[in-house]
C-alpha cells in the first residue's frame, strides 16, 4: 500500500484545511486509516483514525474541532480540521494498516506540513 497525504498549507488560527490522503490497492475498504502529527521539536503523536468498520477516534487535543472520514470508493481518508490554532502545527501523516490498528500501522504516508499562524 501507498499512501499520498496532501492537503497541507498556510492558515491563520482560527482558519479551516482539509487534508487527503490517498492510498493504492483495491483492498482499500478492509484497512484501518488514521492520522498522526509531528510538531517542531517534539514527537509523533496520533490525531485521528478510522477503522475498516468504520469505528472512529480523536485525540483529545482535536475533538470538536477535526473530523476524519473515509470514501472507500476513492481510495482516500480525509482530515477536515477547523478553529485551528497554532499548536496545531505540524507535519501530519496518514497511516494505514489492514484489518484492526490494534497492533500499529504498517504503512505510512511522506507527510505534508500543515502551519497555523497567530
Amino acid at each position: 500500500v501507498q499512501l499520498q497525504a496532501s492537503g497541507g498549507g498556510l492558515v491563520q488560527a482560527g482558519g479551516s484545511l482539509r487534508l487527503s490522503c490517498a492510498a493504492s490497492g483495491r483492498t482499500f475498504s478492509s484497512y484501518s486509516m488514521g492520522w498522526f502529527r509531528q510538531p517542531p521539536g517534539k514527537e509523533r503523536e496520533f490525531v485521528a483514525s478510522i477503522s475498516w468498520n468504520g469505528g472512529i477516534y480523536y485525540a483529545d487535543s482535536v475533538k470538536g474541532r477535526f473530523t476524519i472520514s473515509r470514501d472507500n470508493a476513492k481510495n482516500t481518508i480525509y482530515l477536515q480540521m477547523n478553529n485551528l490554532k497554532p499548536e496545531d502545527t505540524a507535519v501530519y501523516y496518514c497511516a494505514a494498516t489492514y484489518g484492526s490498528s490494534r497492533q500499529g500501522y504498517d504503512y505510512w504516508g511522506q507527510g505534508t506540513l500543515v502551519t497555523v499562524s497567530s
